[in-house]
């Protein structure tokens, strides 16, 4: 059973300095690193999925600025494509699942950024579509959301997210579960 890692939104942006820092983005980039080397490794398919926004008067992910660009923590290697998505959902009007079906992929190992919007509507999409999922929570970050003049601080956005998406859209898992055994799977 093929399994491709796919590491989503993973952009300057989203970093110290960037437009849209996430709390605990170097961690999650961290464990990212480990992920991309351990799927490699491996010879698992990794596609890298960029975030291009075309909306009126964004203010992160603009075409044609560094923060756009995939951050180095995460850069792909070798001929690892990119699909560049427009919308939450890596699958929405890009061709991720023709490029997974091409492969043979039957399960997906989803991380990246942000974990209550990009990972929860790819990782729900990719369900509907019949893949297995597993969500690495350690390589996945997210930022203090507000609603109802509450402040929701990131890690309880980021616990609730990954509780929903538990049961029974994907497994939910840290770094090294997600490693464990990768290399007898294929």
């Amino acid at each position: 059973m093929t399994r491709a890692l796919i590491v989503v939104d993973v952009q300057n942006d989203y970093f110290d300095g960037g437009a849209m820092a996430l709390v605990g983005m170097d961690e999650a980039a961290a464990n990212i690193g480990a992920l991309l080397a351990g799927f490699r490794a491996a010879g698992a398919p990794v596609i890298h999925v960029q975030h291009l926004s075309t909306r009126p008067g964004a203010t992160f992910f603009v075409p044609g600025t560094p923060g756009c660009d995939i951050n180095p923590a995460a850069a792909p290697a070798g001929d690892e494509p990119v699909v560049r998505k427009h919308f939450p959902s890596a699958f929405r009007g890009t061709d991720l699942d023709a490029r997974l079906k091409d492969a043979g992929v039957e399960q997906v190992t989803i991380c990246g950024a942000m974990s209550h919007m990009c990972i929860d509507s790819t990782t729900r999409a990719a369900f509907d579509l019949g893949y297995g999922c597993t969500v690495v929570e350690s390589a996945c970050a997210t930022r203090d959301l507000e609603f109802g003049g509450r402040v929701l601080p990131a890690a309880d956005v980021h616990a609730a997210f990954m509780a929903a998406l538990r049961v029974p859209f994907a497994a939910v898992v840290d770094t090294a579960a997600a490693l464990e055994g990768l290399s007898e799977e294929d």
